[in-house]
């Protein structure tokens, strides 16, 4: 299937990922892991927290993943997943990698108090707060920069990666993102055609936030097309009645 066209607008462009933006990839998803911050303040072992975060989509497919340039810089991506039982396969192998190489770390440079806290809410609490999502749908993450980061871009990834799967036939996808209590709520996503399948508070960022925090996991029927349109505010409402929140 060919890969979704590249959008100009105002000095942004979509593409497909590329070998050469894997380095910056990388250096994105740690100077966003925390809140849209780096995570260093959390858990400072970058290399860790990238490779299990991103090894799955650069490595085995590359193809579903996207980036974001702003006049001629990678400031954001999408990383996706269209094949989900090859994912939980990867990830039922490579969570263990993880966790060894976790627990060596732990003693052999070792990590401070904080790095520690962190892998101690992973093996306790992590697992507890995962929220549903479709087991044998396609995904996807995203993350921008703080200077590249705005409605615009996340809708031109968004609707480029929903192109990309409707190209493939796919009829459905998900993704699981972080939301707020105040701010980039369920209805923000209602406005372009997501619907919330399940969403559950964070614990992690109790200490160094002072609202709640969500995982929210969102999805999108593809059967009627890929296109994001916005829903008008009172038809979004009239829609959103039946199923309440």
């Amino acid at each position: 299937m060919p890969n979704p066209p590249s959008e100009r607008a105002a000095g942004i462009v979509i593409r497909p990922y590329r070998d050469a933006d894997r380095l910056v990839v990388r250096r994105i998803c740690a100077d966003t892991g925390f809140l849209g911050e780096p995570i260093d303040p959390i858990f400072e072992d970058r290399e860790l927290f990238v490779d299990y975060l991103t090894d799955y989509y650069l490595r085995v497919e590359p193809d579903a993943s996207l980036v974001c340039e702003v006049d001629g810089e990678v400031r954001g991506y999408l990383l996706g997943c269209c094949q989900p039982l090859v994912n939980q396969t990867y990830r039922a192998v490579t969570n263990l990698s993880v966790a060894a190489r976790a627990c060596y770390r732990c003693f052999a440079r070792p990590y401070g108090p904080t790095s520690r806290e962190f892998l101690r809410w992973i093996a306790v609490n992590a697992w507890r707060e995962i929220p549903a999502a479709p087991r044998f749908t396609p995904h996807f993450h995203i993350n921008l920069l703080n200077d590249a980061r705005s409605l615009r871009h996340t809708r031109l990834l968004i609707q480029a990666f929903l192109e990309l799967l409707y190209s493939r036939g796919h009829k459905e996808v998900y993704g699981q993102m972080v939301t707020y209590e105040a701010r980039r709520t369920a209805s923000l996503f209602a406005r372009y055609g997501f619907n919330v399948m399940d969403r559950v508070e964070v614990t992690k960022y109790k200490h160094t936030y002072p609202g709640r925090v969500f995982l929210t996991t969102l999805v999108r029927d593809l059967r009627a097309g890929p296109a994001l349109v916005s829903i008008p505010r009172r038809s979004r409402r009239n829609a959103e009645l039946p199923g309440g929140d």
